[in-house]
């Protein structure tokens, strides 16, 4: 993370924004979080002037940057990255090389628009209006379908989910390797983010290997980012790890028959098969949402 300060407006460049520092309040951040409602939530929640965000390849239905029509209606001016210009999840390479692909109509009346470099438009963001009416969390669903994990972001993952079949509605770039280690799943689907620079929508997956993790991603246009009812239901598979591979998965199945099949083989590493559930584990509900903490006025 790093912060700049020009004109009395601070700018922010994070890879993810679900945890956002109080710095973060006032401030333009350069987010390498998808451009999605939830995302969007994140970046308005933190109290920031305005949020540049990635727009993993847009995507079916649009949902890679469907946060920006959210931004609008709670008054943040925010745009997003295209992800064949700079790397998902790497808020630093957004900053130094990345291309607007999409501005909202708080952001457009700033001057940003498509075409524009983000550091071009961070400088317009600056004079964006704040701060904003306090915000509520869109309705986000953490099911289980099938016996499968179906959760909008791998960041909503906790120890009692290790050893199922997850399909996660996040981006597969290298920030979501440690989040995946910290829950060790059986098999785990991202999205690819249209994979774009250096293939980073789906860079986590050598990095999960190493560490014995089966991974996959799924196509941008083939399943709505953010959305892991989403992966599972409508995702085709787009790239696997060699640990994936090792258990059936193949590029150009269906999400749904990859992930039925791994939970249906034998335990792997001691990890509990995908069917088993944690006592006192409910079969779908809704994810608290994050309490908004007080902004300076």
């Amino acid at each position: 993370m790093s912060l700049l300060n020009n004109k009395n407006v601070r700018v922010l460049v994070v890879d993810g924004v679900v945890k956002l520092p109080p710095e973060a309040n006032g401030a333009v951040v350069v987010g390498g979080s998808n451009a999605t409602a939830y995302a969007a939530y994140y970046s308005a929640r933190a109290g920031v002037r305005a949020a540049i965000h990635h727009d993993c390849g847009i995507g079916r239905d649009e949902a890679g940057v469907s946060g920006l029509p959210w931004a609008d209606q709670h008054g943040m001016a925010m745009a997003a990255v295209a992800t064949d210009s700079a790397r998902a999840g790497d808020a630093a390479d957004m900053l130094h090389r990345g291309i607007i692909s999409r501005v909202n109509k708080l952001g457009a009346t700033c001057g940003v628009e498509n075409g524009q470099t983000v550091a071009q438009a961070v400088e317009l963001l600056k004079s964006a209006p704040w701060p904003h009416a306090d915000v509520e969390a869109p309705v986000e669903e953490r099911a289980f379908v099938d016996g499968i994990l179906c959760i909008g972001s791998i960041s909503f993952a906790t120890p009692e989910d290790a050893g199922l079949v997850v399909a996660s509605g996040s981006h597969g770039g290298r920030r979501a390797a440690p989040f995946t280690r910290s829950f060790k799943p059986r098999l785990v689907f991202f999205n690819d983010a249209g994979f774009g620079v250096d293939r980073a929508g789906a860079a986590c997956l050598p990095i999960l290997d190493s560490d014995g993790i089966a991974a996959a991603t799924v196509a941008a246009d083939s399943a709505r980012i953010g959305d892991g009812k989403s992966t599972l239901i409508q995702g085709i598979v787009s790239a696997v790890n060699e640990t994936a591979r090792r258990l059936g998965v193949r590029v150009g199945e269906t999400a749904f028959k990859a992930a039925s099949n791994a939970a249906e083989k034998p335990a792997m590493m001691g990890l509990p098969s995908s069917s088993w559930r944690p006592p006192g584990r409910t079969w779908a509900y809704r994810a608290a949402a994050p309490t908004a903490p007080a902004r300076r006025r």
